[in-house]
């Protein structure tokens, strides 16, 4: 669909268009992933407040994903009958309602706020990627769909450095209450540069029924389902190291929350110039798979070093979490943008949506599985030493789908 549209489009038009719409499809991605990740950049202080490990914080990322992976199931059908700018407005109404939620200190409501938070974030993917079809031409597809989900480490940053700074000066409670006011700036951004679109009753149809059409059409296809299992590796290995890596340095390594907050927004940084430039290579190259099985190398072997964290000296530390954040933050937008050109014409949203439920599967694993080793081995380093396979089986899948399909 998106070649089509790009080539029926004048020049001049479609540009504007492109770029209004990956703003604000960043922007909203900024927002979410902020959301997400507001507890993490924190947790030391909320779980002292609350009495619990600071570990706990991976089952809480995993609720969020975990309701993400059902709202993601469904997005696709919800897209297609109200369109892409209503379901963007439910998310951001949703992290809203998350950060006062956990702004509360009271856990039955922070686990309700999680929820939400999930809701928002799995409806957000397929509806952004619904709007970037419309208007990316063919040949900047990696780019675009990598500049959008550069928004991921950009929030991630935010996260990281607002949220410890803000606990500086104000109650952590209401550090999190000043967090609610992005998506509300991000909603006013949507209703000045996007109109909503009228319900399309002909479109409509059972979400049971839309999910069951979209898995069927996913498993199909053997790129599809590749992208699938990349999807459910390399979001377990992202969202752990974005959830753990200021816990680790704190807990392991000694050092103060301000200045592991600052290494994570650096890590993040650098997923935001990976996603970026990774989008590039993968444009130049013709190949995403072959980007994807490069990337699930270098991530392997950047999880395997964190099991000699300790040893090493602070500035190799930092070095070494900048990395790790570089190529594990960097996969996200070249495989939407493999979904997007092997997804059927028209379908883009649902397809996404329906490839990402494997990613948010990846992230329920994920950060808890991570927490659980972390409960067994009391040593955050052995569990990224054994969170490596996950890169190595990307990196040997993604190969094999790049030989298939040539």
């Amino acid at each position: 669909m998106s070649d089509l549209i790009a080539g029926e489009v004048p020049p001049t038009r479609r540009a504007s268009s492109l770029m209004q719409t990956l703003a604000a499809a960043t922007l909203i991605q900024i927002v979410a992933t902020a959301s997400v990740l507001a507890l993490t950049a924190i947790a030391p202080d909320v779980a002292s407040d609350l009495d619990i490990g600071a570990y706990w914080i991976g089952y809480q990322i995993s609720l969020i994903y975990a309701s993400g992976m059902f709202s993601s199931a469904i997005a696709g059908t919800l897209v297609q009958h109200f369109g892409p700018i209503r379901i963007e407005q439910i998310a951001l109404v949703c992290f809203v309602l998350g950060f006062a939620g956990i702004a509360s200190a009271n856990i039955p409501l922070i686990i309700i706020a999680s929820l939400f938070i999930g809701v928002g974030y799995g409806l957000n993917n397929p509806a952004s990627s619904e709007m970037l079809s419309r208007v990316t031409p063919h040949n900047k597809r990696n780019v675009v769909f990598s500049l959008k989900q550069s928004g991921v480490p950009l929030g991630g940053i935010l996260a990281s450095f607002a949220f410890p700074f803000l606990s500086r000066y104000v109650d952590w409670h209401l550090a999190l209450l000043i967090g609610a006011a992005a998506p509300l700036a991000t909603m006013g951004f949507l209703a000045v540069t996007h109109a909503a679109e009228p319900s399309a009753p002909s479109a409509s149809r059972s979400l049971i029924r839309g999910l069951v059409d979209e898995q069927s059409t996913i498993w199909r296809n053997p790129r599809l389902r590749a992208l699938c299992g990349l999807g459910f590796a390399y979001s377990a290995m992202q969202l752990s190291v974005s959830a753990f890596a200021v816990v680790t340095l704190v807990h392991d390594a000694g050092w103060s929350l301000l200045s592991a907050g600052s290494v994570a927004a650096a890590m993040q940084l650098a997923g935001a110039l990976g996603r970026v430039f990774w989008g590039v290579v993968a444009d130049r190259i013709g190949g995403g798979f072959i980007t994807l099985s490069l990337l699930g190398l270098l991530g392997g072997l950047g999880y395997a070093l964190l099991f000699w964290l300790t040893d090493l000296p602070s500035f190799a530390q930092v070095a070494l979490f900048v990395a790790v954040g570089g190529v594990t933050i960097g996969w996200n937008g070249v495989l939407l943008a493999e979904v997007a050109h092997n997804a059927p014409e028209g379908r883009v949203g649902a397809i996404t949506g329906g490839v990402l439920v494997y990613t948010f599967i990846g992230v329920i694993v994920g950060p808890s599985t991570f927490g659980s080793l972390y409960a067994l081995t009391g040593h955050y380093g052995a569990s990224f030493l054994i969170f490596s396979l996950f890169g190595i089986g990307g990196m040997i899948l993604a190969w094999r789908a790049h030989c298939a399909g040539r």
